[in-house]
């Protein structure tokens, strides 16, 4: 190609990109030409490949899959560490998490976030206590693997048992008697805010999932996001967890996320199913100016190993 022909090329695609942009509101046209200058990066949760129902997939087995897959960064599942979930962060588990911090290394790839469980959601402030103290030991767990990111969850009333029952009810499940949903917000909001200088020290960023309990909708994640004002907690958006109209919630808070899991369903759901367009998704995340990571959490009952490179290539298409 002569330098004349490549020039004129270059000078086209600017022009049209131009030309595309002056159409848009000016923060919109900010928006978009950040999003232009930064990308997006895949990542792949070890959850895709340990849906809690069979025996542990080892986190480094997942690593070398991502690796083989080529993804930048792998989300774990803290629930399928090979340590006590619950048990003091001693000299075993850490040298068990640097060697999880080496294997990660030694495959090119980036721990993006790591997933883990607590309920904030507790009447009984020695309880509400307990899980602030073990999301501080989460938040300690993500400094010690280089982990820049935890997933939180609000907790949920835990009138429901059964998960199964509750995925049976769409997520829904009554309040605890005697008590009301605004007092269940000040629970979550209190135990939120007390883990927020340890992640300051740490430098890492809670990242509040909308998930069963309290950030079921939109609207309860957002009233935890609105009231709390730190720069070290923001949104999670998992896209499989809006059951009904999921697009017009997920635009709802995708300007507050910091972080993305993306669903997928190969085989049929574990609990159920939903046919998302990532394509939408992508303009909806686009449209907020996101530009970090999309971990993919395949929920299906598919052979992973072929279900999780058929949708990393979907979320390639998609948010190319």
């Amino acid at each position: 190609m002569s330098i004349d022909r490549r020039s004129f090329l270059t000078s086209s695609v600017a022009a049209g990109a131009a030309a595309l942009l002056g159409s848009l509101p000016l923060a919109a046209q900010t928006k978009a030409a950040t999003a232009r200058r930064k990308r997006i990066k895949l990542g792949i949760a070890t959850y895709s490949y340990w849906h809690f129902k069979t025996t542990k997939v080892p986190i480094e087995t997942v690593m070398d899959r991502a690796a083989e897959i080529g993804v930048e960064g792998v989300d774990i599942l803290h629930r399928q560490m090979a340590i006590a979930e619950r048990a003091p962060l001693d000299a075993a588990g850490r040298a068990y998490l640097h060697g999880l911090k080496r294997h990660a290394f030694r495959n090119g790839l980036e721990i993006c976030c790591v997933s883990t469980h607590q309920s904030f959601v507790k009447a009984d402030p020695q309880e509400l206590a307990v899980e602030v103290e073990h999301t501080k030991k989460c938040i300690e767990l993500a400094y010690e693997l280089g982990c820049p990111c935890i997933r939180i969850n609000t907790g949920r009333w835990g009138t429901t048992r059964s998960f199964d029952a509750l995925m049976a009810n769409r997520g829904i499940e009554p309040v605890l008697p005697g008590h009301t949903e605004d007092e269940g917000f000040k629970w979550c909001i209190d135990g939120i805010e007390r883990c927020l200088e340890k992640a300051a020290q740490c430098g890492v960023v809670l990242a509040l999932e909308n998930h069963w309990g309290l950030a079921r909708t939109p609207e309860g994640l957002l009233r935890i996001l609105n009231q709390i004002k730190s720069p070290w907690l923001g949104g999670l958006m998992d896209t499989g967890n809006f059951l009904e109209d999921p697009y017009p919630k997920l635009e709802a808070i995708a300007p507050q996320t910091v972080y993305v899991q993306a669903k997928t369903y190969q085989g049929g759901g574990e609990w159920y199913s939903l046919d998302l367009d990532y394509t939408r998704i992508a303009a909806i995340l686009q449209r907020a100016g996101y530009t970090g990571w999309v971990a993919l959490e395949m929920e299906g009952k598919a052979d992973p190993d072929v279900a999780v490179p058929e949708s990393i290539a979907t979320l390639r298409a998609a948010f190319a």
